[in-house]
């Protein structure tokens, strides 16, 4: 399927990203309700886990379609044709793997950051990172082997849209289960604008992966495309959350505590002051290099990736994470206030946006470390 269906390397930022957005933002939003201590009931436990699950489903459904959708768009405007059996092969993988990892990696996330709570463990540090990497692989690995399987069937294109409408009916059940909760109707109601922005960011970068995974020159990209944006992604990934939960606990959305009340502070405020987040940014900026570094000589040791990991190559590739890292904190800094004062919950609305810019830069700087090298 990856060799005959090229529109499935646009898809797979795009689905990726997706998957992580929606566990990272469920992870964020579940800390800060733990952190909060309404989770500390049972029955409230219960509540809140089902509702942000269902509400997880239905975004899952619906923008795997769109991912799949652009996907097939892209590649179209590329090519100047369409495939319908691709198109389809494409439409039923990206669904049916949505639908199975936001299953899977939900109960996963209500358990850890259940978990973490009985053990004194802020669930800030852990829930997200684990989200995003293992939202990596689990997607990655079901998308493989269900696209493999559906394109056995390609000829039946009908049967595997029949399977897309199925999912889509599924719809109105998890709405009853999730409208059950204001906060997730209103996530529901509004916080579909930075999904679809993420979603539309990482195709981007798809389309840029797409056109570089078959060049020479770009020859082991693919294998470090996760790696930097995984990388990114799960550090913005913490930081957004533990500034997310510590405005939850000193403020209400739409006022800016006084600590704060910049809406667009200066980079060096960000990463140079005393304050508690300044701090968490120094910490993470610091975790690039040698967390980096770990991952290339297991490539290395691997025998994967580019066919000759020498020291200009990584120089220019810690290089380009260290910006990407760089960027991606300064942002979060900007983005977190600014939803903040609007009166959103930048659990919901910031993460998926700053994952999807994390994707795009990631790849863009790789390809330019890859051109440079």
């Amino acid at each position: 399927m990856f060799k005959e269906i090229s529109e499935v390397f646009i898809l797979i930022p795009a689905l990726v990203g997706l998957k992580g957005n929606l566990e990272m933002t469920l992870a964020s939003r579940l800390s800060t309700a733990a952190n909060t201590g309404q989770l500390d009931n049972p029955k409230q436990q219960m509540l809140i886990a089902s509702t942000n699950l269902a509400g997880v489903q239905v975004q899952a459904t619906v923008m795997s379609s769109l991912a799949a959708l652009v996907a097939v768009g892209l590649g179209a405007w590329s090519k100047g044709s369409v495939d319908l059996q691709h198109a389809a092969v494409l439409s039923a993988s990206g669904v049916t793997t949505a639908f199975v990892s936001a299953l899977s990696l939900g109960l996963v996330m209500v358990g850890v950051i259940i978990g973490s709570r009985k053990l004194g463990i802020n669930p800030d540090n852990v829930a997200t990172p684990i989200a995003a990497s293992l939202g990596d692989i689990i997607t990655l690995s079901l998308l493989a082997e269900i696209g493999s399987f559906f394109y056995r069937f390609k000829d039946m294109w009908y049967v595997l849209l029949l399977i897309c409408a199925v999912f889509f009916l599924l719809i109105p059940l998890w709405l009853v289960i999730a409208c059950r909760s204001s906060s997730i109707r209103e996530l529901l109601r509004s916080g579909w604008y930075p999904v679809i922005i993420a979603m539309l960011i990482s195709s981007t970068g798809g389309l840029i992966l797409d056109h570089t995974v078959t060049d020479p020159r770009f020859k082991g990209m693919a294998m470090f495309t996760p790696i930097i944006n995984g990388v990114g992604g799960n550090l913005v990934g913490i930081q957004t959350s533990r500034i997310s939960t510590y405005l939850h606990c000193i403020s209400v959305p739409g006022v800016l505590p006084i600590s704060t009340k910049a809406l667009c502070s200066h980079p060096v405020i960000t990463f140079c002051s005393s304050g508690v987040n300044s701090k968490s940014a120094r910490v993470l900026l610091l975790l690039v290099i040698p967390g980096h570094l770990l991952f290339l000589y297991t490539v290395y040791l691997l025998q994967g990736g580019h066919a000759a990991i020498n020291a200009t190559f990584i120089c220019y590739y810690l290089c380009a994470a260290l910006l990407q890292v760089l960027i991606l904190l300064y942002v979060a800094d900007v983005l977190v206030r600014l939803i903040w004062r609007h009166g959103l919950d930048p659990d919901s609305f910031a993460i998926p946006c700053l994952t999807a810019l994390g994707d795009l830069l990631g790849t863009s700087f790789l390809a330019l470390t890859f051109r440079a090298t």
